[in-house]
């Protein structure tokens, strides 16, 4: 097996990884629904760079670090990122928590499809006809339910941007997957801890008042955000940015039998219609890949 072929294997494996565990995360956030979303929040910031610490330093990689910090652009575009990303689990917290993992779910089934746009218009990624098919077909499903029902699905239209949007700058920094998230909750921490230390008032925030069973949820935001992301990122940088998109919907489905199945969500009129559109698209686009990828067997 050549190289590519070996890196190529390693990224679908790291795709398959992530959106599992991103996909059985609403689980671990409804354990936590007393607590504020902000603080959730807070916790995955903190935890989070406590354990790439942590795994940096085991692993003797802070030499990666240095070249990072003197490169404005680096730093700027990582910055630029990081804000994403921040906004993205903010939001995804508050839609678990609040009983819209309908529309969290809706999120990330739209997201592959724009991951495609994504690569066609930055990365010079060719669309296949049927590929652009797909990306008109979501298009419009969105668009029913804004005209016809008179509801924008804001919900899952933020949550796909911004993490569309947060690869796609990944995906061109020369930064591997546990430096660029060691520094992007480096980045995110001080505005964390300022808030909780100045600004929380709910009785969660104080770790020494609460349970051992609540604190040890907290601290398992680490575990629950670094995982998948490390996945995630190494994943991008191994497999082209449309095949990514591929197995995205591994954690949409996962969560979408949580919403109806588990959590008992009202699947509205207009919701199921936008899915049925967004499924259509997704399966269009998943046959045209297999054919390309029999094709290119052959040839």
């Amino acid at each position: 097996m050549t190289d590519d072929a070996t890196r190529s294997r390693h990224g679908v494996i790291f795709a398959i990884a992530a959106y599992t565990m991103w996909g059985i995360a609403p689980i671990y956030f409804k354990l936590l629904q007393q607590v504020p979303a902000i603080e959730i929040l807070s916790h995955r910031i903190i935890w989070s760079f406590v354990l790439v610490a942590f795994l940096i330093f085991a692993l003797r990689r802070f030499h990666r670090i240095k070249p990072v910090l003197k490169n404005r652009s680096q730093m700027l575009r990582l910055t630029v990122a990081t804000f994403l990303l921040g906004g993205n689990w903010f939001l995804f917290i508050w839609a678990i928590n609040t009983n819209h993992i309908l529309d969290a779910s809706l999120g990330y089934y739209i997201n592959p499809l724009l991951n495609v746009a994504i690569g066609m218009l930055f990365f010079a990624e060719r669309m296949r006809r049927f590929q652009l098919i797909a990306i008109a077909l979501a298009v419009v499903g969105v668009l029913v339910q804004v005209i016809s029902f008179g509801s924008v699905p804001w919900i899952a239209l933020a949550l796909a941007c911004s993490f569309a949007t947060y690869g796609a700058i990944r995906k061109r920094l020369p930064v591997d997957s546990m430096t660029g998230l060691w520094l992007e909750t480096t980045i995110l921490l001080p505005i964390m801890l300022i808030y909780l230390l100045f600004f929380a008032d709910s009785t969660a925030s104080d770790m020494t008042q609460n349970t051992w069973q609540l604190n040890l949820l907290l601290m398992a935001a680490g575990i629950v955000t670094t995982a998948p992301l490390l996945c995630f990122t190494a994943a991008a940088q191994r497999i082209r940015y449309a095949t990514l998109g591929f197995f995205q919907y591994i954690g949409p489905s996962i969560m979408f039998v949580l919403a109806v199945w588990i959590y008992g969500e009202p699947l509205a009129s207009d919701k199921l219609l936008t899915f049925a559109m967004i499924w259509a698209a997704l399966a269009l686009y998943s046959i045209d890949t297999l054919i390309h990828q029999q094709r290119s067997k052959r040839a």
